[in-house]
């Protein structure tokens, strides 16, 4: 039986925790999901790195990294709540007319799209690559069949973490514990980092070991 909804019964979905306003150019979390206007997320990562709402690391140096462009969630919003877009459109237009320019031709979610599929396409091959050997601490899992790779020097821990446990067939990535000279590392720490701070060998592979998460 079809029962109606009133808006203000689901406007706490729809509706940014910073400003508290309805969701414009939603911007995602990728680490725990939650939503906020795009504005206001940046604005508020230039001095944080946690989530606003159950404030989760998002990443130690990049927060920016790791949110994106929400369009189904602003597809929604654009049709839950009336006028919202067009008034938003007028808004943004009379914006550029105040500074004597025109709207930009393309979108700044489009911008972004074309940015992740820039990056998407590169693969980071561009970036600084480092040479890693991932052996197992022994006894404890069983070895990679392909242990030498190749990869960014931007990959986080967490990359390796995921990397190692979809190889084993682990379902849940954060029970591993990546080490390097028997410290256990941030799974926010970057290879770049890592090989800086951790890693004194020159001119050989950074050697980092995996194991399963000890308990406490």
């Amino acid at each position: 039986m079809d029962r109606q909804v009133f808006l203000y019964e689901i406007n706490e979905n729809i509706t940014c925790k910073l400003c508290h306003g309805y969701l414009i150019d939603a911007t995602t979390i990728i680490e725990c999901l939650h939503t906020f206007c795009k504005s206001c997320l940046v604005k508020y990562l230039e001095e944080n790195n946690t989530c606003p709402t159950c404030r989760i690391l998002i990443h130690q140096s990049h927060p920016l990294n790791y949110v994106g462009f929400d369009r189904t969630m602003q597809d929604i919003v654009y049709k839950l709540v009336p006028n919202l877009q067009k008034s938003e459109e007028t808004r943004e237009r009379e914006f550029y007319e105040s500074f004597g320019k025109t709207e930009p031709e393309e979108k700044p979610e489009d911008m972004q799209n074309d940015i992740a599929k820039d990056v998407d396409d590169d693969c980071h091959r561009n970036d600084e690559q480092v040479k890693i050997v991932l052996e197992n601490c022994p006894n404890k899992l069983r070895p990679l069949r392909k242990k030498f790779i190749r990869i960014s020097s931007q990959a986080t821990i967490n990359h390796i973490k995921k990397f190692v446990a979809k190889k084993l067939q682990i379902d849940k990535f954060n029970e591993l514990d990546i080490l390097c000279n028997e410290e256990i590392l941030g799974k926010d720490h970057t290879l770049k980092f890592v090989c800086v701070t951790r890693w004194r060998a020159r001119n050989v592979p950074l050697l980092l070991q995996y194991r399963p998460r000890l308990e406490l």
